[in-house]
Order: structure tokens, then sequence, then C-alpha cells
């Protein structure tokens, strides 16, 4: 199957079972301030695990794109990706007695009996229950799975604790405790506070290694021979001041990544030898004339690296020097490195980059944007190239004056001209020369951190910290003042960026002059005037295009679904004072946010070029 086939695949057979398939949200997520990039297909879908109504109904599917960032480094062995795609399904209150049993044999049907794993290869792992927390066994889900596997003529024997036995007794279904098989934004049930939704998850996992004989080997171990290939989470329970107890709607996440699916389909553990890779690698090896077996770590990173910086500036997460461009540009200089090393010196990610968006078929905003893509890409490695001509002329200069090159002076070349550690070295050893007081880059480095972080002590984050009722009045209040910034400023100005806590609103709006005190003060008498006003939030659904004919208020359509929400302050005279796009959440009613105090603007200043900042709080 080529990647498009397999996305297919899995969309169609969810839609055949009723599920509505959504878009991908965007790699670069909003309003939430604890990470920089989605990383997992279930982050986009948190409100609504939590209780908040998807538009789109109830039993939801959909391919994601995710991205990591703490496995760039990682990035060159057979199983680590910093881009990668997850397919997913959710069941949003489904009916206790048999939302489990659908989700399980979805799960079996279409990878055992569509795509055609052998199920002789695959394991799985259960909730074992904890009796003190007065959590029961998961006995659903384990008389499906034993229903399932003795449908193929497999002994489902069940085996708990293997770590107690020193390893595997045989087992086929696995039961572990809540630090495998469970799921909570807080974590294991101990650490969940009164109130909070959870629930145990059950696990799919190919074994590459069928024939092996260590007993020492089960899913749960960190070895080579297990893979997991998909999860269920039935978010079953809920936290109260009496303990556990069940809900009365379940939800059912289910998450699996579509290239371990595919290496499973191969029964080969290698990521980099699936379709994904299949048509890139090729040209990756006409372009060096030099095959992928005996170089596959410098092939990784340049096909995963090329990857996921494609996905990222389809996103508009541009090479830049902060943020989310900055990982971009990371991304692009570490995979422009590598190709050194296959001795490719001259441009050639877009030709790879042209052949990822070409099998992009779930992602049309990719496809949509493919000449500008592949501009930026273009235009980033030529001045990268640039910039490693430009570093190893300074390093020549550099050499014959002093006769070496250190630590320190390595990073000089380094913060100064861009030109990374690895070429140095690289460098270096071609003059017949080593790095002196190599750590000496490192205590550099150091140092500028330190600084950086001092000078950017309060640097805008971007989203919500929680949803606790005041930073939910702060959002809230932020609507107000947009509406309140337009009526006093003018139509220009747009939001460019949020960053909301419990104790204060930071706002970036587009505007290029300061703002006098008369106009902050007009704006502050808005929103009080709108708290005051007593005015009801209400709710409309409607297509994302009606929404943008009707001139509605929003930043960064293109992240939201064909069906949008609309956040509408009324009060009871019929006078409108916010009507925005939104993810939520918000106040039921305006008078809420007063219960905190008067809005106050503590500080106007520049954020960038073309762009304010206003600090607000309640007092």
């Amino acid at each position: 199957m080529r990647p498009n086939e397999l996305r297919n695949s899995y969309l169609n057979f969810m839609k055949s079972k009723g599920s509505v398939v959504i878009p991908s949200a965007g790699l670069l997520p909003e309003n939430d301030p604890t990470t920089l990039f989605t990383g997992s297909g279930m982050q986009p879908m948190v409100p609504y695990l939590l209780g908040e109504k998807h538009p789109s109904g109830t039993d939801i599917a959909n391919t994601q794109k995710c991205l990591r960032t703490g496995d760039i480094d990682e990035t060159g062995d057979n199983s680590h990706l910093t881009f990668f795609e997850m397919i997913g399904r959710w069941e949003l209150g489904g009916n206790p007695e048999d939302y489990k049993e659908k989700q399980i044999r979805y799960m079996w049907e279409w990878q055992v009996d569509i795509l055609g794993i052998n199920p002789k290869n695959l394991y799985v792992s259960v909730y074992q229950g904890n009796e003190k927390m007065g959590i029961p066994k998961d006995t659903q889900a384990i008389a499906v799975w034993k229903e399932l596997f003795s449908s193929v003529g497999i002994d489902p024997i069940v085996e708990e604790q293997p770590w107690e036995y020193g390893g595997s007794r045989g087992g086929r279904i696995y039961l572990y405790n809540e630090k495998e098989n469970w799921w909570s934004r807080a974590g294991v049930p101990e650490n969940m506070p009164v109130g909070e939704p959870g629930g145990p998850d059950s696990e799919m996992f190919y074994d590459f290694e069928p024939n092996s004989t260590d007993i020492k080997d089960h899913p749960a171990t960190e070895t080579a021979r297990f893979l997991e290939i998909g999860n269920n989470v039935f978010m079953a329970f809920k936290n109260t001041e009496q303990g556990f107890v069940p809900l009365q709607k379940p939800n059912i996440d289910y998450g699996g990544g579509l290239e371990r699916i595919c290496a499973a389909l191969n029964g080969d553990p290698d990521l980099y030898l699936t379709a994904f890779f299949d048509s890139p690698r090729a040209k990756l090896e006409e372009l060096s004339g030099k095959t992928y077996k005996g170089n596959e770590r410098a092939f990784r990173i340049v096909l995963d690296h090329t990857r996921a910086a494609t996905f990222l500036i389809g996103d508009s997460a541009v090479p830049s020097n902060v943020d989310a461009g900055y990982i971009t540009r990371r991304l692009m200089r570490r995979a422009i490195r590598m190709a050194r090393k296959l001795n490719i010196t001259e441009s050639f990610m877009t030709e790879l980059s042209g052949i990822y968006i070409d099998e992009a078929g779930a992602y049309p905003e990719l496809q949509a944007a493919k000449s500008t893509v592949l501009d930026i890409i273009a235009k980033e490695e030529e001045q990268f190239q640039r910039t490693i001509q430009n570093g190893e002329k300074e390093m020549q200069r550099h050499l014959e004056k002093h006769g070496q090159i250190t630590g320190r002076d390595a990073f000089f070349f380094y913060e100064t001209f861009g030109f990374p550690l690895e070429l140095t070295e690289e460098f270096l050893i071609e003059q017949n020369q080593k790095l002196i007081a190599p750590e000496e880059f490192k205590k550099a480095a150091d140092e500028h951190a330190e600084k950086s972080r001092t000078a950017a002590a309060g640097k805008f984050a971007g989203g919500l910290a929680d949803h606790s009722e005041k930073t939910t009045a702060f959002h809230s209040a932020t609507h107000l003042m947009l509406a309140g910034l337009q009526q006093v400023l003018g139509d220009h100005v747009h939001q460019k960026g949020s960053n909301i806590t419990g104790e204060r609103a930071r706002f970036d709006f587009s505007h290029d002059e300061k703002m006098t005190d008369e106009q902050k003060q007009a704006v502050e008498k808005f929103v009080n005037e709108a708290i005051a006003a007593q005015a009801a939030m209400r709710v409309v659904e409607m297509p994302k295009q009606q929404a943008m004919d009707e001139g509605v208020e929003g930043s960064f359509w293109e992240k939201y679904p064909d069906v949008v929400k609309v956040y509408i302050f009324e009060d009871g005279q019929g006078k409108v004072w916010s009507k925005e796009l939104c993810g939520g959440p918000h106040v039921a009613n305006t008078s809420e946010i007063g219960a905190f105090g008067q809005f106050k603007i503590q500080k106007e200043e520049s954020s960038s070029a073309g762009v304010r900042r206003i600090k607000a709080i309640l007092a």
C-alpha cells in the first residue's frame, strides 16, 4: 500500500462504521501552552473528551499530523521519527455496555481482516485493576480479546504481572498496572484531582521475533521485539470525594501510528523501509549515488527531517531563530549536514519535499501550498549552503591567524555565522587538526542560554495555562477587549497571539502605533460596560465559509474544521458585544468576569514590527 492507500483504507473503514471523518488539526496547537507542537492524535481532542460538544458529532475519526521534538537527537535508529502520523477514533459519550467491544472489534477487523496483519504476531495489554482505589479489572476488554484470539485458533492465555515471575509465561493477553495501562491528564489514579475523568487502556503490540525463546520479553519491556501499533483508551471513570465512580457516558480514544502499522505489515521493524519513505528513499539513493544499506543513519536523518520540515512549513512554521520556526530551521540544517556525509553538496531538499507533498493526499492544505513550501525550502537551503561556505572562509582566516580553533571559537562561529559544531569539527579534520578545549563550546553555550533566559523572562508562550474559572474569565475578557480595540483603533486590529493564566492576560494584536492613555481608557470602559451589561454567551455552529462571509472575527482560520463554533456575547437589549471564532472555554455570562474585579490594562508595548502587546488584569 502507498501512504494514501493506507490512510484511505482506515478512513473509509471508519466511515463504513458510521464515523464522521474530520481533517487533521495543525502542527501548531492553539490554546495549549504546555507544548509547542501537536504531539499526538488525542491532543486536539482533549476538550471534547472532557465534555465539550464537538461540532461533527459523537463518533469521529481522522488522520493527524504529529511532531515530537524530544526525538530529534534520537533520529537515526530504525524506530524514531520526529514527524509521524496517527490515526484516531473518538466516541464521545458511548454506551457503557458495548463501547469497548465495538472499538476493539473495529481495531481487529481493520488490521487483521482488511490489512492482513498476521494475528499470530499480535499481543495485547489490559488494565489489571486497583483494589485500593476501587477500580476493577477490565474484564470487558479481556473477554473481547479472548474471543477474537480464539476465533483464529490462538490460545488466549491471560497473564498477570510478568515482572513478578522474571518474564513471560506464554501469555497472549497481558495484565498491567496503571503505570502501563491507565490514562488521565494527571497520570496515575493517585494523582487525579476530584472531578477529573480517566480510565484504563488496552494496547496492541506486534511481535517481530515470534520464534524468540527469551522469556524476559513481553510487551511492556524495553525491547525492539515488540512494537505498539494501537491503543484504546477507555475514559470510563471520574474521581469524586467518595472515590472513583463509573461515567454514565464514557469515551473512546483510539490512536495508532500509521508508520508503525505499516512496519507490522512489512514484518520489519525499520520504519524507514515502509511505504512512507519508499519514494523519497529511492530519490535520495539516486541523488547521492549511495544505497540505504550501509548508510542507514544518514539516510534516516535526511528522510525524517526533510519530511518534518515540509509539514511544519505547510503549517506556517517557516524557518526562523525563535519558537516553532527555530525547530524547522534546526531540522533542515541537520538534514543538510547529513546529506554532506552522503556526498550531496548541492540543493536537494525540494526534490524530496515534493515527493512527500505529492503523497500527502489526506492533507489537501499542504498540497495546495506546494509551491510556497518548496520556495521557502529552496531559499532556506540556499542560505544555509552560503552559511557553510562563509563559515569555512572565516574559520580558514582564523586558523591562519591563530593556528588553532578552540571550543569557545567554535561557539562564536556558531552564534555569529550559524556554523554548526559538527561542521567545525569536520573542517578541522580536513585540515589535519582537532578542536582545542571542546568543553569550552558547551560552557559558552550555557552562558549564552542563561543570558537568553534572563532576557526572555515572561516571554509570550501562547494559549491558556489551564481551564480554571479565572483563566476562563480572562479568556472571555480578551474577546471583549479585542472588540473594544477594534472599536477604538479600527478594523485593522486582529489577534496575533495570546497567553492567559489565572493571574493576567497577555494579548498581541496588529497595530503599528503606541496607544494613547485615552485609547486604553476607552478600551477598558468598553470591556467593563460589557461585563456590567451581563451579556450572555451563546454558541452558533456554522460552515467556516459562511462565518468568513459574514465577517466573523477570527484568527488562524486554517486550523479550524469545516464547521466552526462562533462565540457571541449578547446582552438583554440585543446588543452584540463580541462575535468571534474560537475553541473555548468561555463564561456563560459576562457577569462571571466581573466576579473577579474590574478589567484594567496594566501595560501596552511593542511586541514586534506592526504588533502591539497588552497585559491586562482583573482587580
